[in-house]
């Protein structure tokens, strides 16, 4: 498991790139976009596609490959595979099978946003995408009695909906954090009331990954 530069492609790893140009195979979320990093680093490694798609389907030929002594090491779009990305289904699979599984340290987005938030972080919850549609409302007033900082990742195109959803539901007080393009040169990182961040995005296009460090209740 390798984790790959969540903006600015020098935040990856000296060992990782040995990794990646050792290694028999690399699976790779969307094999165009990490073409362009193995081509940064001169990594002549074969790319495979493995994503939520097709993981199902293929898992179970890549254990055999593992068992037959091949080395593989899966990359996703950025950051740490099985961090709100593909590589959960395989690591199981693969332990399971007695399969020596390895993560590199490395890059994530929730770390640098969670310390730039300048909000607690000795206990934080973390939660990925929360769902689209149904069971939203439900993980939202769940979230609203967390006394923990919470961690949620969130698509650009419903960043503006999801504080909308949050003020509706924990009222417009609550302290935020939004943390998108990081390690990118237009980084960016609005801090304030639900209300404030609210009004500060709402008023423009937004674009890049997105990461919302969400305060936790008060006692």
């Amino acid at each position: 498991m390798v984790p790959t530069p969540v903006g600015n492609l020098g935040d990856i790893t000296f060992r990782a790139v040995e990794v990646l140009k050792s290694v028999d195979l690399i699976l790779a979320e969307d094999t165009r976009t990490s073409r362009v990093l193995m081509q940064h680093y001169g990594i002549e490694t074969p790319l495979q596609a493995y994503h939520i798609f097709n993981e199902h389907k293929v898992v179970g030929g890549l254990v055999d490959k593992l068992q037959s002594g091949m080395s593989i090491a899966i990359v996703t779009d950025a950051g740490t595979p099985g961090i709100s990305d593909p590589g959960f289904l395989l690591v199981r699979e693969a332990v399971k099978e007695g399969v020596e599984v390895e993560c590199l340290p490395g890059a994530t987005a929730f770390v640098p946003a969670l310390i730039d938030s300048g909000l607690p972080c000795d206990r934080f919850v973390f939660e990925g995408f929360l769902p689209h549609k149904k069971g939203r409302q439900t993980a939202i007033q769940r979230l609203a009695e967390e006394s923990r900082t919470m961690i949620i990742y969130e698509s650009p195109f419903r960043l503006v909906k999801l504080l909308e959803q949050l003020i509706e539901v924990i009222g417009e007080e609550r302290q935020v954090s939004v943390s998108r393009e990081i390690s990118k040169l237009h980084a960016e990182t609005a801090r304030g009331t639900l209300r404030e961040v609210h009004t500060h995005f709402a008023s423009k296009e937004v674009k890049g990954e997105i990461v919302v460090i969400l305060a936790g209740k008060e006692d």
